[in-house]
């Protein structure tokens, strides 16, 4: 068989991402290549996340490259994936799940959580919206950049710290000596998850794809996800998902919040696997009910 194109973005981690799955792909016995793109959010580091108009900032590109046929395949973040792939490509394999936590990355001094002055930076709305939650006094910068740019950053100004996905530092072998989880901050849908996407009409990529899937990682991604887009949350609106296999059942926890962390909505359910095809859109159709949908629509209209 040719030669598989992987198509990803250049930063660090995304080929880092790009290369486990040619790992995995030719432990297979299939050949693999990469091929690197840049994004517009790579490219302007500058502009909120939140204010890029749409889902899909970092994957439209890759998106591009499947439909130009300059990639057989393409590997992304699924938390930066939209829950509703573009006509003609399909979300064909995941591999098995990272940590999912969020940590804090500190300088070695936690007083500041005791005071109002924090200045805690992140250029994540769902980040802000739970950290002004529990420390509504305190500042959050916004943060942009790939992982080593965003180090920098807090290493070059006066922070106290910054919020990040351990996942990523992980795999960059960047884990630095200072820092907390944040076990009270639900996740990103999906965080720590590695997506592979080809074109639908592509069933020969799909069912090599399907040799290197993680069914236990596709079925808590499927749960979370189902939350997010039941709510109608992009990728950048504040929302967490989190599910866990436990023996025969599936637990979700799962919230939406507004942006100054003042109001919430927070569920927690467990069901038997058989039934895992629905907790995320019943949990979501809970919370919509219990007030995220008057928090989203606010979010919306400011």
């Amino acid at each position: 068989m040719k030669t598989l194109r992987i198509g990803t973005r250049d930063s660090a981690l995304a080929v880092w991402q790009a290369a486990t799955v040619a790992r995995a792909l030719e432990a297979k016995g299939y050949k693999t290549e990469l091929v690197e793109v840049k994004s517009a959010g790579d490219l302007d580091l500058s502009t909120p996340l939140s204010q890029f108009g749409s889902t899909g900032v970092f994957t439209k590109i890759l998106d591009e490259a499947l439909y130009q046929d300059k990639a057989d395949i393409a590997v992304h973040s699924l938390k930066d994936y939209p829950t509703q792939a573009p006509e003609g490509i399909v979300m064909a394999a995941v591999l098995e799940r990272g940590p999912v936590e969020d940590i804090l990355v500190h300088k070695g001094n936690l007083d500041f959580l005791n005071h109002s002055e924090g200045k805690v930076a992140t250029g994540s709305i769902r980040r802000i919206a739970q950290w002004k939650a529990r420390y509504p006094e305190h500042d959050n910068p916004g943060l942009r950049g790939n992982v080593q740019t965003r180090l920098q950053k807090l290493a070059d100004n006066d922070w106290h710290g910054a919020i990040f996905a351990k996942a990523g530092l992980e795999r960059l072998n960047l884990l630095p000596e200072h820092y907390e989880i944040l076990d009270w901050m639900i996740p990103a849908p999906a965080q720590g998850i590695v997506g592979i996407t080809c074109l639908e009409s592509k069933s020969d990529f799909q069912e090599i794809l399907r040799e290197i899937n993680h069914e236990n990682t596709a079925l808590r991604a499927k749960v979370e996800r189902d939350f997010l887009r039941t709510v109608e949350g992009g990728c950048s609106a504040p929302v967490g998902a989190y599910a866990q296999i436990e023996e025969n059942q599936i637990r979700l926890q799962a919230g939406v919040f507004s942006l100054n962390g003042k109001e919430k909505v927070r569920l927690e359910n467990a069901v038997p696997l058989s039934a895992a095809s629905e907790l995320g859109i019943s949990m979501a159709q809970e919370a919509l009910k219990l007030g995220a949908a008057a928090i989203l629509e606010k979010i919306k209209h400011d």
